[in-house]
């Protein structure tokens, strides 16, 4: 197996703070990342989940954006309890 060397930039704390963690673990940042990347090309994906933001569908868009305008409209009806909320939907 011939290797060839990965050079990456990061941030020197960043950098301390894993060689220690790693160093409890009985490993170098060499050996890390070498897992990591094993494990990309074993199983076509990073290995642990990646998200920009939260998950929202469109149905909790639009609910939200309803909550809001009921919110802000003075005719839109108001339940004093559970009890008329449910008459006012039956009806």
């Amino acid at each position: 197996m011939s290797t060839s060397n990965l050079c990456v930039r990061v941030d020197s704390e960043l950098k301390s703070a894993v060689e220690s963690c790693l160093a409890d673990m009985g490993m170098n940042l060499s050996t890390a990342i070498t897992i990591y990347l094993k494990r990309i090309a074993r199983d076509h994906e990073i290995p642990f989940k990646i998200t920009a933001a939260p998950r929202v569908n469109q149905e909790t868009i639009d609910a939200i954006a309803e909550g809001h305008r009921l919110a802000n409209d003075p005719n839109a009806p108001v339940y004093h309890d559970i009890k008329s909320l449910f008459e006012a939907l039956d009806s």
